[in-house]
C-alpha cells in the first residue's frame, strides 16, 4: 500500500490509527466475554483468583490501559511521537494478547481467532505509522 500525506482513501493518519486500535480495543473485549462461556471458567477463576494480589490486578490494569491510551494517543500526538508510543504500545499489547493463553489449558478456538486478529492488526499499525513519512512542522 502506498501511503503519501493522507492515510488509505484520503483518510488523516491519525484518524486511521485510533479507529484500528477500536477495532483492536472492541477485539479483546469479546473475546474476553466469549471466554467467560468456557466449560469451566468460572472454577478456573476462582482457582486463578485466588493467588492474585493486588499488584498483579493492577499490572493487569496497566497493560489493558494500554491499548485503551492509545486511541486519543493516536488523535493528538505529533507524528514522531506516534511512532515512539506505537513502538512500545505494540509489543505490549501483542504480549498482553499472547502470553496468557500459554497458562490457560484448553484455550477456546474463539479467543485464538480474536488473537489472531487482534495482533495482525497490531503489526500493521506498526507498520503504518513507520511507512508514512515524517512531516516537518513549518
Amino acid at each position: 500500500m502506498k501511503l503519501g500525506m493522507n492515510g488509505p482513501r484520503g483518510q488523516d493518519p491519525r484518524s486511521v490509527l485510533s479507529i484500528l486500535w477500536i477495532f483492536v480495543l472492541m477485539n479483546m473485549i469479546y473475546a474476553d466475554i466469549l471466554n467467560t462461556l468456557k466449560p469451566g471458567y468460572l472454577d478456573e477463576l476462582e482457582m486463578v483468583s485466588t493467588g492474585l494480589s493486588g499488584g498483579i490486578v493492577l499490572i493487569f490494569a496497566v497493560l489493558m490501559e494500554i491499548p485503551i491510551i492509545m486511541i486519543p494517543l493516536s488523535r493528538f500526538l505529533p507524528w514522531r511521537y506516534n511512532r515512539i508510543a506505537h513502538s512500545v504500545a505494540v509489543p505490549l499489547s501483542i504480549l498482553w494478547v499472547i502470553v496468557p493463553s500459554f497458562f490457560s489449558p484448553g484455550t477456546p478456538w474463539s479467543y485464538v481467532f480474536f488473537a489472531s486478529v487482534e495482533v495482525m492488526t497490531m503489526l500493521f499499525l506498526l507498520w503504518y505509522v513507520w511507512q508514512r513519512p515524517t512531516v516537518k512542522a513549518k
